[in-house]
């Protein structure tokens, strides 16, 4: 019943969308690729080389996407449902025609929020425990 789904260099399978009900919860955790790829697109449609160009300006080169984990995430949301093939693309003239643009849909920005959400409680747990980067000494609490 799973249709199949072409992207450069890679095929893969559809996951079935219902499988999650559509709860953003039911997506965490999100690996880091997969975050930062969803980050990247919170900006608005970009293509897959501009998708890892966008990872690395933000992140300073920290965080890289190789190409293959790149359109594997990509064929692998675009089943999910987190991202969609962008309508709108840029003047022809100032572009390649071949680029495939892609965005987030509504439930991958609510994955994106649910996922900011879930990291964000640890980061206040690592600060209670004074283990957040720039906490003076970075010792943990004692459970004693």
């Amino acid at each position: 019943m799973a249709s199949r789904r072409e992207l450069p260099g890679v095929t893969t399978a559809e996951v079935d969308v219902t499988r999650h009900a559509r709860d953003p919860e039911s997506f965490l955790p999100l690996s880091p690729p997969v975050l930062n790829i969803l980050l990247a697109l919170g900006g608005g449609r970009l293509h897959p080389y501009g998708i890892m160009q966008e990872i690395d300006r933000r992140t300073g080169g920290k965080a890289v996407v190789l190409p293959g984990t790149l359109y594997t995430s990509i064929a692998r949301m675009l089943g999910q449902g987190l991202v969609e093939d962008a309508p709108d693309r840029p003047d022809p003239a100032m572009d390649d025609e071949r680029r495939r643009y892609y965005r987030l849909t509504e439930l991958g920005r609510a994955v994106v929020e649910a996922e900011v959400e879930r990291l964000t409680a640890l980061i206040h747990v690592a600060e209670e425990y004074h283990l957040a980067p720039g906490m003076a000494g970075g010792q943990g609490k004692s459970r004693g």
